[in-house]
């Protein structure tokens, strides 16, 4: 659980920080911390999707193809669902807050654990995080929310004070529990179709360096089912 002690240590630091320098980080900065960002999210993405292939190149096309099945279910089961427009709706609410709080509104302690605490679980990457490290030992999509999660943490904590600190609570509650769901389901599925959640997963993480890199805006939360449609096809398949 290396990636969600991580993701928790960078928004207590990011809190730390916050605090004690008082002030934004500079442009060139952002734009270099994004940068790095993006190609590490490119980097972890398709090195958990190579983690999830092997075989001849037959075996290895035929499992990119139900990745690619998967993602198209998951994507129309998503929509059906409307799993992105419930995530746009907190992060609707949590702006608003966050907009409430730097206009000179009374900034309450809750309010500051209420908007991080959503902010942060509702994020695509907190279901994406522990599956990969429950099923490939993959630490590095949490990396990236934990890099995420503390540059936003700064931004909060000067408007919301030690109430955004105690979003970390519900943050490690929601990814330990994943966490431990995937690793007691993962020697009921074999080899092979956690392997295709893996692959799945990966292309996943790669798609969120479009959105890091500002490439191609990608309802990231409408995919999530694709996890489950994985394991599915690949039994199919088999």
């Amino acid at each position: 659980m290396s990636g969600i002690i991580l993701n928790a240590m960078a928004i207590l630091l990011g809190a730390i920080a916050g605090l004690t320098l008082r002030k934004q980080i500079s442009p060139a900065s952002q734009a270099a911390v994004k940068l790095l960002l993006g190609a590490f999210t490119v980097y972890a993405g398709l090195s958990l999707t190579w983690y999830g292939v092997s075989g001849t190149v037959f075996q290895i096309l035929k499992q990119l193809l139900i990745v690619l099945g998967s993602l198209m279910l998951g994507n129309i089961t998503g929509k059906l669902l409307g799993l992105q427009k419930a995530v746009n709706r907190l992060g609707h609410f949590a702006k608003e807050k966050f907009a409430g709080a730097s206009s000179g509104a009374a900034a309450r302690f809750g309010d500051g654990f209420l908007t991080c605490t959503i902010l942060f679980c509702a994020a695509p990457l907190a279901v994406l995080g522990p599956v990969s490290e429950a099923l490939a030992q993959s630490w590095k999509p949490l990396a990236i929310k934990a890099v995420m999660d503390g540059l936003a943490t700064m931004a909060f904590v000067t408007c919301f004070g030690w109430g955004v600190v105690l979003s970390v609570v519900p943050v490690v509650a929601l990814q330990g529990t994943i966490w431990l769901l995937v690793r007691a389901a993962q020697p009921h599925l074999g080899d092979a179709l956690t392997n295709s959640v893996a692959a799945t997963a990966g292309m996943l993480v790669f798609c969120v360096s479009l959105i890091v890199l500002e490439i191609k805006k990608v309802e990231l939360a409408d995919y999530l089912p694709s996890l489950a449609f994985a394991p599915l096809l690949t039994w199919l398949f088999s």
